[in-house]
């Protein structure tokens, strides 16, 4: 994946990112039987879809703080979404999601429901350790940081958004 990722060229002509992507969930849930990720597959792409749900809210709720609106996407575009431009920062911020559905599975076993106490774990999303510009700080801070230098850029303050260094 790292050759891949440093062969990425703007508009991803060569379709590396799905090549990437097929390849990191196959190595991430390759042991469920039957898993790729997709909306309505097999578990756990229930927890998937919440955790993502709840990390979306989180990037959306930080957008409008810093003034921005989330709709207005850079690049997903529908006229039908109204938060493309969450789902557009949201995206270095998954893996965090990823990380605890995957050790939720690794707790509970490959068929989950999504049930009560399982949504009470996906809900600490918000609170998970991310570390941006080097120091550690929990999800929604550091999604405020991401969406306020985002801001900066467009107003041609700064000119790189804050990400969070995946460690």
């Amino acid at each position: 994946m790292q050759v891949w990722a440093n062969e990425v060229r703007s508009g991803d002509p060569d379709n590396l990112e799905a090549r990437a992507a097929v390849f990191y969930w196959k190595n991430l849930f390759g042991n469920i039987p039957g898993f790729i990720r997709d909306r309505e597959g097999v578990t756990p792409n229930n927890l998937l879809n919440y955790g993502y749900a709840i990390l979306r809210a989180v990037i959306a709720r930080s957008l409008v703080a810093s003034g921005l609106l989330p709709t207005l996407g850079i690049h997903h575009h529908n006229k039908y979404n109204a938060y493309c431009l969450a789902d557009d920062i949201m995206e270095p911020y998954r893996p965090y999601v990823d990380q605890l559905i995957y050790d939720i599975v690794e707790q509970y076993g490959e068929d989950i429901e999504l049930s009560k106490d399982i949504k009470s774990e996906l809900l600490s999303i918000p609170t998970l350790d991310v570390v941006i510009a080097g120091k550690r700080s929990p999800l929604m801070v550091a999604a405020s940081q991401t969406t306020a230098s985002l801001y900066k850029c467009f107003s041609g303050e700064l000119r790189k958004i804050a990400y969070p260094e995946i460690t």
